[in-house]
């Protein structure tokens, strides 16, 4: 039996990511405009990015997790072409998804501050490293960027099947029966 739209589930992950992943985005490049004095107001700010990126993790795992193990909608009516570039977009989207948080927290926890989920001091697993630091909040940096274009791209693909093809391709993201 083919499925014409994606579960509830990874519907609600879909947006939750989307909104999450924007704002952290946001939060991001606002945050890098924060005087370092009075001491403590970036580090709150830092602090609560590094948290909701620990979280973001959690998410983007249980994504991937709910969409190895249940089914998706078939791309009907598609070039096989474009099946491939949407699938290759998607592996990149995860990846860049898993990457941004993983090497924010590993560059967090190779600077001299401690790693706080929420207020709680996480382990350190190392001795501070700056060059290790600089290097992965290089990567952290660039894989935002990367990701924010290929969302930019995600979006004007879904546009182009909206507007243009008038394929219905969006209602495999419906909610309501």
């Amino acid at each position: 039996m083919t499925q014409e739209r994606y579960n509830r589930v990874l519907i609600a992950l879909h947006w939750l990511l989307a909104l999450a992943l924007i704002g952290q985005f946001g939060l991001g490049l606002w945050m890098e405009e924060i005087p370092k004095d009075p001491p403590g107001v970036r580090a709150y700010w830092f602090n609560l990015h590094k948290s909701i990126g620990l979280l973001i993790v959690l998410f983007v795992l249980w994504r991937m997790a709910w969409r190895l193990t249940h089914a998706v909608p078939a791309l009907n009516n598609t070039p096989a072409w474009q099946a491939k570039v949407a699938n290759l977009t998607h592996g990149v989207m995860y990846v860049l998804m898993l990457l941004i948080p993983v090497s924010g927290f590993l560059g967090s926890s190779f600077s001299q501050y401690p790693v706080k989920f929420f207020g709680l001091i996480l382990p350190r697993l190392w001795e501070p490293q700056p060059v290790f630091k600089d290097f992965l909040s290089e990567v952290h940096e660039f894989s935002a960027l990367t990701l924010a274009a290929f969302v930019v791209l995600h979006v004007l693909a879904v546009i182009w099947h909206t507007v243009v093809k008038k394929d219905g391709l969006l209602n495999r993201m419906r909610w309501g029966a």
